[in-house]
């Protein structure tokens, strides 16, 4: 069975059709930029040329940087700050004439990565996080997500944590490897204080260049990059949209 996953971010929109049994990709990916501002308006629209696109009939998963509660938006992650309080599922599925189904941008990572990646037959709590425009993260207790977890925004040295270790930050800034890799593991440290995992996936752009900074490392917690790498998004927001099918 096949459906179509979208993976709304801060800078692109990407989508493609999923085969949900193997957790491939059975279409090329579809690039469109990020709307700025991106509104729930203007990002829904082009969550609807997405679909055009591909000429897709059936469901789709969006997978959206903001809190998702019964598909209403209760925050804004590097999108515009009117999706706080929107109907965002309901918004999605009058744009595109889908039903559409609707969650986390790193909780839709997180599940395919426990589902087809790095997480897959991992037991215990397993902490996805993702480094990209902000920080991301999926919490999981035994295959089981805890949803909207939000972590990359704890406090560090009086920060939000993403405005210090984002790969975002790390390309403003220039740092090298090794500065940002300082600051990763800083924030890893104190996740792994406050949740004891078991296995860190790290996902994001930046996974593809983790041979630069897991090493550097320095954590007792096994900490791995994401196998799906950019693709993870668009494959969890497939996954969970099973559920409407």
């Amino acid at each position: 069975m096949e459906i179509l996953g979208v993976d709304i971010g801060g800078s692109g929109i990407k989508g493609a059709s999923v085969d949900i049994a193997r957790g491939s990709l059975t279409a090329e990916r579809y690039r469109l930029p990020t709307p700025q501002p991106a509104t729930p308006d203007a990002v829904a629209d082009t969550v609807a040329e997405v679909i055009r696109h591909f000429a897709w009939k059936g469901p789709i998963g969006c997978a959206l940087p903001a809190v998702i509660k019964d598909g209403v938006a209760y925050s804004a992650a590097n999108i515009d700050h009117s999706w706080i309080g929107a109907d965002a599922q309901q918004l999605f599925k009058k744009k595109t004439k889908r039903h559409t189904y609707l969650l986390n941008d790193a909780d839709a990572a997180g599940i395919a990565e426990m589902a087809f990646g790095a997480g897959k037959g991992q037991g215990g709590v397993v902490l996805m996080v993702t480094f990209g425009t902000g920080i991301g993260s999926a919490l999981f207790l035994d295959g089981r997500l805890v949803p909207n977890t939000e972590l990359g925004h704890l406090e560090v040295r009086g920060k939000d944590a993403e405005r210090r270790a984002s790969d975002r930050i790390r390309q403003q800034n220039d740092l090298s490897w090794k500065k940002w890799a300082a600051r990763v593991d800083e924030y890893l440290g104190r996740l792994e204080a406050l949740f004891s995992p078991d296995l860190f996936i790290i996902g994001g752009g930046v996974s593809k260049k983790h041979e630069q900074f897991l090493p550097l490392l320095n954590r007792r917690t096994p900490v791995v990059p994401a196998q799906l790498l950019n693709d993870a998004g668009i494959v969890g927001a497939a996954l969970a949209a099973r559920s409407i099918t």
